[in-house]
């Protein structure tokens, strides 16, 4: 098993977002535990897992490229 686990600073120079804000905003609503990051032998350090977010990051960026959402709830593929 083959992953790169990152401190919030280290994530935060990665994704260019204040570590900060990874750790209250994105971490529970957008990073989810045992999915993006881990707290390693139970403890308070919070671990993300790059591959993971790298993931998100790339589906998130092609899914809205496919569609455009318009205002009735429907979409448009083009």
């Amino acid at each position: 098993m083959s992953t790169t686990l990152l401190s919030a600073k280290e994530l935060a120079e990665r994704i260019k977002f204040s570590p900060v804000y990874i750790n209250k905003s994105l971490r529970d609503s957008v990073f989810l535990e045992g999915v993006h990051y881990i707290r390693p032998f139970n403890g308070r350090k919070i671990l993300y897992i790059w591959e993971r977010i790298e993931e998100t990051m790339y589906q998130s960026a092609v899914r809205n490229r496919v569609y455009i959402p318009m205002a009735n709830g429907r979409i448009c593929h083009g």
